[in-house]
């Protein structure tokens, strides 16, 4: 598993404007959230910097957050503070998760920001889906979010800089992604994200983080929560699409 300790400090230019205020990151999920009592036990293991768990809490839920980033972990605990949320921030990994909780404690799991793939392998990948299933109540449910890898290898390694400039706390940077695509699914690939900040002054502080990432088919993915009790409901995956959701219910 790969940090974003140096990306934790930058991670907003790597939010969409639309979900950058927790509400409206939350309401992005009204779909499940739905499915849910307002007083539900939620937990987000991949919390970034914390816009769902805070709009999660702002609703009225128990969240607890969890990021294996020491800095993504902090940048959450500020933000619920900013918000005057409940939230309770734990740096853990997935596989860390029975450590910190009891089986069967949460009614919804959230793993989204297309995270997974940072799991090492099919075999990392199936010990963190067996922890997050394992905390599920009998009947509660995963929402995950994924690339379509499928997409991202057709495309091969390559270089994408950002067409525009984004602005957060009133400071302009373009994000630069750039793709090492191995020759094998089961190898590592890498992604590197770059944060190019422009102040007022022309001058450019450029971030960036080297990334190690294991991608997976869409098949081995079910095939993967089918091996660790999750049944899926509700899955938008298209090979044309970017990105895909799967909610899936622990049996």
């Amino acid at each position: 598993m790969t940090g974003y300790d140096v990306l934790a400090e930058v991670y907003e230019w790597l939010i969409s404007d639309a979900k950058l205020p927790p509400a409206e990151f939350a309401a992005s999920y009204d779909d499940v959230l739905n499915l849910l009592p307002s007083n539900a036990h939620v937990l987000d293991c991949s919390c970034g910097t914390g816009q769902l768990a805070v709009g999660l809490a702002g609703r009225g839920m128990r969240v607890v957050a969890t990021d294996a980033s020491e800095g993504m972990v902090r940048r959450t605990a500020e933000l619920s503070e900013e918000f005057g949320a409940s939230v309770r921030a734990i740096r853990a990994n997935w596989e860390e998760l029975p450590d910190h909780f009891q089986d069967d404690t949460f009614d919804m799991v959230f793993c989204v920001g297309n995270s997974l793939h940072h799991a090492e392998g099919a075999t990392g990948r199936g010990a963190a889906l067996e922890s997050m299933s394992r905390l599920l109540r009998p009947g509660g449910r995963l929402v995950l979010t994924s690339r379509t890898w499928e997409l991202v290898r057709a495309r091969g390694s390559r270089l994408e800089i950002g067409d525009r400039l984004v602005r957060r706390n009133g400071r302009d940077a373009v994000v630069v992604y750039r793709w090492e695509i191995a020759p094998h699914w089961e190898e590592e690939h890498h992604i590197e994200i770059a944060i190019a900040q422009v102040d007022a002054t022309g001058l450019v502080l450029v971030r960036s983080e080297l990334l190690s990432c294991w991608p997976y088919r869409y098949e081995e993915l079910e095939a993967d929560l089918h091996r660790v009790g999750l049944q899926t409901e509700l899955s938008t995956f298209d090979l044309e699409a970017e990105n895909y959701m799967v909610v899936a219910s622990k049996v």
